[in-house]
């Protein structure tokens, strides 16, 4: 199975891609590059990057003289000889060396902050195609609900039960904030708990409540940045950022550690507020919960070795679906295709659940294996039985996302009279209550 090539440690602790495997396969490169719909000049690059190893060459070169002639001058010396033309010379070697380490240093920089903007190079089995036309369906689970009457969208039944407010969520805030209220805000509660007991007592993940705020290193380390800085909010006064995800705190948990073996696999889930602008999204989508600037959701987090990662993948997706099933949501699990993941991602799965009023299905989870993308980027790595250091590799998915899970609650689980139906793993969440009634109280 392939494995992404090494990443060399900058200055910073990040991790690029290996120049050598650059190198080596250019082709390759570029055709993986091209798969994920990335126009990039390699050619230029490696121009830059043969400059980049003649500096060094020729700097150790001039340091090595410099030593040579640092070692005779003090042999003259010491004999008493006139040294005068070769502390001449040696200074004029010094000057080449800081002129040639400053170019080289600028160069570096260069290069470091380019490889940055670089995303992880496609694992052989994802579809190749320019974008999400091009997904594959996996499987679908159960039937779509069958209504004696025309379902309502999520946002008609959110304002007519007294669940969801985005009038005043504008007036607080602005477009695409929501506020609960009442049932709304006692269900969404609800769906967090029981998605983390499922994680924590059925699936063996441990639970985390990270910081909402993350520096810069942080945000490098996950991929975030720098190349989708325009879709984070940022404290204006302090290198802040505020978490798009709990992947973002939760793997730079074990940023610049050495783990050992038996720690492996590691597994979090991880409840938080999500913070992103959709900068891309502009009047897509406004009505209702399912595209905002702040969601609820649960993410789940594993940190393996290499060779485990593809099947901890599906055992991920997996763990993501049994909250679904639980539910009795109808959804399909997707693989997407190279123009259609995510920056940092090798391969991963959406599962999408159907939304009856809305008629359509949405991404409610998406599950990536990064195989060793942002564990180089970040530094974590593990010792092997033989006392070897390797990268590890880092995986997650959303454990769901409630902005979509709500919706898809209330649409497919709404009843003729106005009112909405509790799924039944939810009903010891909510006082062993089983109906929304139409006058939005519990009963």
């Amino acid at each position: 199975m392939r494995t992404n090539p090494v990443f060399p440690i900058d200055s910073k602790g990040r991790h690029m891609l290996d120049r050598r495997f650059i190198r080596d396969n250019p082709e390759q490169i570029k055709q993986m590059l091209a798969d994920r719909g990335l126009a990039y000049d390699l050619d230029a690059f490696l121009a830059r990057e043969a400059r980049r190893r003649d500096l060094i060459t020729h700097v150790e070169t001039l340091q090595a003289q410099r030593n040579e002639a640092s070692e005779k001058i003090s042999r003259m010396k010491k004999n008493k000889e006139d040294a005068a033309a070769e502390i001449s010379a040696m200074r004029e070697v010094g000057e080449n060396i800081k002129r040639f380490s400053e170019e080289l240093k600028i160069l570096e920089e260069g290069i470091e902050a380019e490889l940055l903007q670089i995303p992880n190079l496609p694992h052989a089995s994802v579809p190749r195609g320019p974008d999400a036309a091009a997904n594959r369906e996996v499987r679908t689970w159960g039937q779509k609900p069958v209504f004696m009457f025309t379902p309502c969208p999520h946002w008609e039944l959110g304002e007519a039960l007294g669940m969801l407010d985005a009038a005043r969520a504008a007036k607080i805030a602005g477009a695409r904030f929501v506020v609960y209220r009442d049932v709304g805000a006692r269900l969404e509660r609800a769906l967090i708990q029981f998605m983390l007991d499922t994680q924590t007592q059925r699936a063996g993940y441990m639970e985390i409540f990270p910081p909402l705020l993350v520096n810069r290193d942080a945000m490098i380390g996950t991929g975030q940045l720098p190349k989708l800085e325009n879709d984070m909010f940022k404290t204006k006064d302090d290198d802040f950022y505020l978490i798009p995800t709990a992947e973002v705190p939760v793997t730079n948990l074990h940023r610049q550690e050495v783990l050992s073996k038996e720690q492996l696999p590691i597994k979090y889930a991880a409840y938080t507020p999500c913070f992103r602008r959709e900068a891309g999204s502009y009047g897509k989508d406004t009505k209702g919960i399912v595209r905002q600037h702040q969601f609820n959701k649960v993410e789940l987090v594993k940190i393996t070795q290499p060779d485990e990662s593809y099947k901890e993948l599906e055992a991920l997706v997996q763990d993501a679906e049994n909250i679904l099933q639980a539910l009795q949501l109808h959804y399909r699990v997707v693989v997407l295709s190279t123009g259609d993941m995510s920056f940092a991602s090798a391969k991963g799965y959406d599962l999408e659940v159907w939304h009856a009023g809305s008629a359509r299905y949405w991404e409610v989870s998406s599950c990536s294996n990064f195989e060793a993308f942002q564990a180089r980027r970040a530094n974590i790595r593990f010792k092997d039985d033989d006392g070897k250091i390797k990268f590890c590799h880092t995986l997650n998915g959303s454990g769901l996302a409630t902005s979509r899970l709500l919706p898809a609650i209330m649409e497919n689980y709404q009843t003729k009279d106005g009112g909405i139906q509790i799924p039944e793993v939810l009903v010891p969440y909510l006082g062993g209550k089983h109906m929304i009634t139409p006058n939005g109280k519990l009963g």
